[in-house]
């Protein structure tokens, strides 16, 4: 694993060319083209992250911060899309003060994909969402193998209303070696891949796209406020149906810099 971390460097964080300010200003990383180990060797972490491997992607561009209750709701008054469920009580959740910096939640995996093609974008891949928080060295956490604290990462918690989730970017602590913010825990993530516990086993060593199959529920990456420490690492994959809708699950977009991904 060490060898690895050796041969490839982490390249500074680069800004991604702009996109429209109309549409979504979130500032954006890039992640550059290149290899990096995805998931756990045996016997380590969960039988899904089985084995490690050495995956090369793409350049692409991912969000820094998840997709806040701000940006959302602009997504919603622009194109007439539903509002998710107001996880702090009753009223609709435009009504809700203090909370526009807070990820937004609730969200299902349709909702995250509709809002990634309104900001021209797209939901990350598992890969790309792997190495985005984990950087090239194999590292447990998107900080390093220390254990987490609640400086470094929003976990297990109880539910407090608008106390619980923090505003995104506000644990610098715990950001990735690329500089993206929130990756272990606060939300935990949609992507787009399907999820496969034995995908792993079979997935192409360039630029992943998941499973071919269709299945039934779609890979969540992250871990959120109410997860333990074991579902905040950079390799901890969860799932959910396509309408599932939790507090604790949001989302973020990336943009390909190469012209070689397609949603399917």
């Amino acid at each position: 694993m060490m060898a690895l971390a050796s041969a490839v460097a982490i390249a500074p964080v680069t800004a991604a060319p702009a996109i429209p300010k109309e549409v979504d200003p979130v500032p954006m990383v890039t992640i550059p083209a290149g290899e990096f180990l995805m998931g756990n060797p045996e016997g380590k972490g969960r039988t899904d992250e089985w084995p490690q491997r050495s995956v090369y992607l793409d350049e692409f561009a991912i969000d820094q911060v998840e997709v806040t209750n701000e940006r959302y709701l602009v997504f919603v008054k622009t194109t007439g899309h539903r509002s998710p469920p107001n996880p702090y009580g009753t009223g609709p959740l435009l009504s809700v003060k203090g909370i526009d910096q807070l990820p937004v939640v609730q969200t299902t995996w349709y909702d995250a994909k509709a809002y990634c093609g309104w900001a021209k974008k797209r939901l990350p891949t598992e890969a790309e969402w792997e190495k985005a928080a984990r950087g090239t060295d194999g590292r447990l956490f998107t900080w390093g193998d220390e254990p987490a604290t609640l400086k470094r990462a929003n976990f297990d918690r109880e539910w407090e209303e608008e106390k619980t989730l923090h505003p995104v970017g506000s644990l610098p602590g715990g950001d990735s070696p690329y500089g993206v913010k929130d990756m272990s825990g606060n939300a935990r993530e949609w992507v787009q891949d399907w999820y496969d516990a034995d995908y792993y086993q079979l997935a192409p060593d360039r630029n992943p796209q998941g499973p071919e199959k269709r299945g039934v529920v779609r890979s969540i990456r992250g871990g959120s406020w109410h997860s333990p420490m074991s579902d905040i690492t950079t390799t901890a994959r969860g799932r959910g149906g396509f309408a599932l809708q939790t507090h604790g699950t949001g989302f973020r977009c990336v943009r390909s810099l190469a012209d070689q991904t397609q949603q399917k």
